[in-house]
């Protein structure tokens, strides 16, 4: 299913394949030769998202820009099933297996391999040919990478990185904060509300345009 969002459509190569139950929305260009599998969703929210040739997108998994951080995926970079990516800049040739966690601004370089439930924290920097170990977790730049049982090394590793006032706008010390970001949060998501679904022309699916 294709969505113009804020005014964005999809652009999408003639020669990649879409299944009908992924969802991409927004301002996403695909390249040549890229498969996005049942289930998967690309949404651009606010923020551009572009995908290299030959990109493999498995079922369930989840690209998510946002106004904040763009994302970026390079050529012949497969992304696993249930991984998710957001608002992340991606060499060529990675490899995200199954559950694997990219969060906003990390840099992840040509040939990582982010392993199954693996965790790349947010603005972590992964030098090329990184790989994170199954259910580990990278962090900071230079980057660190411990097991997940490390929680105060994680935590020390990242202190600065203020997530509901980066992700969110809502500042850590607001009163009410989870009343604050759940409500301007939920009223940026209410613009899905004027979205138009396309055919797989890219045409307004009701209007005939």
């Amino acid at each position: 299913m294709l969505y113009e969002h804020l005014g964005a459509r999809p652009r999408i190569h003639d020669s990649a394949v879409i299944a009908p139950t992924a969802v991409i929305s927004g301002d996403v260009t695909i390249g040549p030769g890229c498969q996005v599998l049942h289930g998967a969703v690309i949404t651009a929210e606010g923020g551009p998202i572009t995908i290299g040739a030959h990109v493999i997108v498995m079922e369930n998994a989840l690209i998510r820009a946002t106004a904040a951080n763009a994302v970026h995926i390079g050529p012949h970079t497969l992304i696993g099933t249930l991984a998710s990516i957001a608002g992340a800049t991606v060499g060529e040739q990675v490899f995200f297996a199954s559950g694997a966690r990219i969060f906003n601004g990390a840099l992840v370089g040509d040939r990582c391999e982010v392993r199954v439930n693996a965790i790349v924290h947010r603005r972590a920097v992964l030098p090329a040919g990184t790989v994170v170990p199954i259910g580990w977790v990278a962090v900071g730049d230079p980057v660190q990478l411990l097991s997940p049982d490390q929680d105060e090394a994680i935590s020390a590793a990242q202190p600065e990185l203020d997530f509901p006032g980066h992700v969110f706008g809502v500042d850590r010390d607001t009163p009410d904060l989870m009343v604050q970001l759940t409500e301007r949060y939920g009223s940026s998501l209410a613009r899905h509300a004027d979205d138009v679904r396309l055919d797989a022309d890219g045409r307004a699916a009701d209007s005939g345009e």
